[in-house]
């Protein structure tokens, strides 16, 4: 499982709240995002359902979403996620969250981008980034890190025509 790291409690509160600095990047995003009985996708569901059911839709949904689209939370998922959650939380909840979530989602893509996420929600895992190691193939190609304890794994995913050099 990959493990989640924050310091945005430091960086932006600096020595002005040294202790909720403290607890917000080593207790809740270290000890409590890490710990192994729940993976960091369900993590990051339930997250983004509580905030939404507190109204919480500005930049910490918005930073939770992309968390939740970079640990595999397709859009179809979320989309699922937000319908659901609305008719618990409120409409007007849903639809706010949806407009952080269609940015977060790239909903206004070019054709090939669009393609390309039409693809990924088809798919087990998610493209991931571009591949590091691309000048060895002719096309593009992503990884996408399903672990990286013991043995590192990722799922490779080519564009059409890419292969190696």
């Amino acid at each position: 499982m990959e493990k989640i790291t924050q310091t945005a409690g430091r960086d932006q509160l600096g020595s002005f709240a040294k202790n909720f600095a403290h607890f917000n990047d080593d207790i809740l995003f270290g000890e409590n995002w890490n710990g192994g009985d729940i993976d960091l996708k369900t993590r990051c569901i339930i997250t983004i359902v509580s905030l939404i059911s507190q109204g919480i839709v500005d930049s910490s949904l918005k930073y939770h979403l992309q968390n939740a689209k970079k640990h595999g939370v397709k859009k179809s998922e979320i989309a699922s996620i937000i319908t659901h959650n609305a008719f618990y939380a409120g409409w007007p909840k849903a639809w706010a969250a949806f407009n952080l979530a269609k940015e977060v989602w790239n909903e206004n893509l070019s054709d090939a981008d669009s393609s390309k996420m039409s693809h990924e929600d088809s798919m087990l895992y998610p493209i991931g980034d571009e591949n590091p190691y691309g000048k060895y193939f002719v096309g593009k190609s992503y990884l996408y890190p399903i672990c990286k304890e013991q043995v590192s794994m990722y799922n490779v995913t080519f564009e059409p025509g890419c292969r190696n050099n």
